[in-house]
């Protein structure tokens, strides 16, 4: 499937993804992830890897939809819970 990240055609498919990060260590989740397999990789690392760019050329949203187009699933940003709880300064 012909994608655009960073406004460059990319052809991808669905298992030249799977195959791609096949050996690739997920890094932490922070934003935007991915499951490809049986791991969850953040959106960004899945877009350096698969077009060879630099993250700072693409966004998470560009990689999200050609992943999403592609049949992956796709999780929003965990949510931190607040931390220290309601202890008061004083």
């Amino acid at each position: 499937m012909r994608c655009v990240i960073a406004r460059f055609p990319f052809d991808l498919t669905k298992s030249e993804v799977e195959h791609s990060m096949k050996g690739v260590e997920p890094e932490p989740v922070t934003g935007v992830s991915v499951t490809v397999g049986r791991r969850t990789y953040p959106v960004k690392q899945v877009g350096a890897v698969i077009t060879g760019q630099d993250r700072r050329d693409f966004t998470a949203d560009e990689v999200r939809r050609a992943l999403t187009r592609l049949g992956f699933t796709c999780h929003d940003a965990p949510t931190v819970p607040p931390a220290g709880g309601s202890a008061l300064l004083g």
